[in-house]
């Protein structure tokens, strides 16, 4: 008798923790979608205003790479 209540559990367990795991889940979404109503969502990410160039390396890459393209 203990034994096939051990099996029971073992086979009902995965459920239950999938189960538990999809609830938790579930109220996670719903508390975001809530803070997003209420407007508490983060602000966008400032880009900086310092231009990019691209280094010494990535040039002499982007160079050596197009010669290859031309010679092949």
């Amino acid at each position: 008798m203990l034994a096939t209540f051990g099996l029971l559990v073992l086979m009902v367990l995965p459920s239950v923790i999938g189960i538990v795991r999809e609830r938790r889940i579930d109220r996670q979404i719903r508390e975001a979608q809530e803070a997003r109503g209420r407007g508490e969502e983060k602000q966008p990410q400032k880009s900086s205003s310092r231009s990019t160039v691209p280094s010494t390396a990535t040039w002499y890459a982007e160079g050596r790479r197009s010669k290859k393209l031309v010679n092949s």
